[in-house]
């Protein structure tokens, strides 16, 4: 099982646009093949910035919805919503706890 985790800021007047979107989204995302957890986390310091915190069977899984009918309609549609670039991490999982 790998983990991504993918850090998004927006600009202040798309942070409500983008909450609305993503809850669309959500069951979509959650139900794709090799999907196991998807969270959205609110930075509480800085309201413009979340993170995605998806685990996922395996590298392919991953690629294979990021080729995907449904990720070429969020990213096109939340991109332009973007204050900075994103930020992206794939991790593998070392401990996990009981």
């Amino acid at each position: 099982m790998i983990v991504r985790v993918v850090k998004m800021t927006f600009a202040p007047e798309h942070v409500a646009r983008f909450q609305a979107l993503f809850e669309a989204w959500r069951p979509r995302i959650r139900s794709f093949p090799g999907c196991r957890h998807l969270e959205l986390l609110h930075d509480v310091a800085d309201p413009r910035i979340f993170f995605t915190y998806s685990h996922w069977d395996d590298a392919q899984c991953l690629e294979h919805y990021r080729t995907s009918a449904v990720f070429s309609e969020v990213w096109p549609t939340v991109k332009p919503l973007f204050a900075a670039p994103t930020e992206a991490w794939t991790l593998d999982r070392e401990h996990l706890l009981p």
